[in-house]
C-alpha cells in the first residue's frame, strides 16, 4: 500500500508541475503586457520601468525558473490588475466563498444523486425511474448558466412578484443575486449541484442494477434477511465503489465553485478574479489561480485514490 501511495503522490506532483508549465508559457504567448490592456496610456519610459520592476523584461526561461521557485515557496506574486495585492492574499480572502458555494452544491448534489439513483434502481421501469432519467438529461445537457437564468426568473423574480401581489410586500424568498444569508445561497447551490445530481443518479442506478443480481444478494434473500438490511448492507454498500471514484473527481471541480455561476449571481468568489485577470493579461493572477485550482483538484483526487485503496484492497494489487 505504501508503494501505491508514493506512486500516486509523485504522479500528483508531476501533474501539478505540467499544469504550471503549460499555464506559464500560454499566458506569456498572449500578445501585450499586463500594463497595456487596450488604452496604452503609459509612456514607453514608464512601461519599461514597470517591466523591469516585475522582472518581465528578462528572458522567458529566467522568468519561468523564478516563478517555479516562488511557487514552491508559496509565493504566487502580486496581482497587477487588483491594486498590486498579493495573489495569495486574494486567494485567502475569496476562496472561502467559492468553497462555501461548492460544498453546499456538493452536499446537495451527492445526497440527491445517490438517493435518486437508489430509488430508480429499486423501482426500475416505474415513475421514479423515469423521473431520474429526465433529471439526468436536464442536468447533463442544459448548461448551468441556462438553469441559473431559469431559476432566477421562476423562483426569484416569479415568487417575489407573487408575494408582492398577494401580500403587498417586497420580501424576496429566493434572492437572485449576491451572497449575504442562507436565502441567497439556495438557488446558486441548487444550480451548481444539478450536474452532480445527474451524473451520480445515473451511475448509482447502473451500479445498483449490477449488484442486485449478484449471488451474494440472492443468498442474503434466501436466509430471510430483511429487505432494508439487504439494500443498505449488501446492495448500496457494494454499489458505492464506482460512485466513490467519480465523486472524487467531482469534489475538486464543484468545491472550487463555478466561474459562470459566481458571475451570474454576483458571488464574491475567485471566479471574478480569474475572468478579470485573463481579460487584463494579469499573468501572475491567472497563473496563481490556475496553479491553486490544479493543486486543490489533484489533491482531492489523490485523497480519493487513497481512500479507494483502503476500501478495496484489490486496487493496490492491480498493475
Amino acid at each position: 500500500m505504501r508503494k501505491y501511495i508514493v506512486k500516486r503522490v509523485l504522479l500528483a506532483i508531476v501533474t501539478i508541475f505540467i499544469v504550471m508549465t503549460i499555464t506559464f508559457f500560454m499566458m506569456h504567448a498572449i500578445p501585450g503586457t499586463p500594463f497595456s490592456t487596450g488604452n496604452d496610456t503609459l509612456s514607453p519610459e514608464s512601461l519599461e520601468i514597470l517591466m523591469e520592476r516585475y522582472g518581465l523584461d528578462q528572458p522567458i526561461y529566467k522568468q519561468y525558473v523564478r516563478y517555479v521557485a516562488n511557487v514552491f515557496r508559496g509565493d504566487f506574486g502580486v496581482s497587477m490588475s487588483n491594486g498590486y495585492r498579493s495573489v495569495s492574499e486574494i486567494i485567502i480572502t475569496a476562496f472561502p466563498v467559492s468553497a462555501d458555494l461548492g460544498l453546499r452544491a456538493l452536499i446537495f448534489g451527492a445526497t440527491a444523486g445517490i438517493l435518486l439513483g437508489i430509488a430508480a434502481a429499486m423501482h426500475r421501469g416505474k415513475a421514479v425511474d423515469h423521473v431520474s432519467t429526465v433529471v439526468a438529461i436536464i442536468g447533463i445537457s442544459v448548461p448551468s448558466f441556462v438553469l441559473g437564468t431559469v431559476f432566477q426568473t421562476i423562483f426569484g423574480l416569479g415568487v417575489s412578484g407573487f408575494v408582492k401581489t398577494v401580500f403587498h410586500t417586497d420580501f424576496q424568498l429566493f434572492p437572485i443575486a449576491r451572497w449575504e444569508s442562507f436565502r441567497y445561497t439556495i438557488i446558486p447551490s441548487f444550480v451548481l449541484g444539478m450536474g452532480t445530481v445527474a451524473g451520480l443518479a445515473r451511475l448509482m442506478r447502473t451500479s445498483m442494477l449490477d449488484v442486485i443480481d449478484q449471488d451474494y444478494v440472492k443468498t442474503a434473500k434466501s436466509k430471510g434477511i430483511s429487505r432494508m438490511a439487504i439494500i443498505w448492507k449488501h446492495e448500496v454498500r457494494n454499489a458505492m465503489m464506482p460512485v466513490v471514484t467519480v465523486l472524487g473527481r467531482m469534489i475538486g471541480g464543484v468545491v472550487t465553485g463555478s466561474y459562470i455561476i459566481e458571475s451570474q449571481f454576483a458571488i464574491p468568489g475567485l471566479g471574478k478574479y480569474l475572468v478579470n485577470s485573463i481579460t487584463a493579461r494579469d499573468y501572475t493572477m491567472t497563473m496563481g489561480l490556475t496553479v491553486f485550482y490544479s493543486i486543490f483538484i489533484v489533491a482531492s483526487m489523490l485523497l480519493v485514490d487513497i481512500l479507494y485503496c483502503v476500501i478495496d484492497p484489490r486496487v493496490r494489487l492491480t498493475k
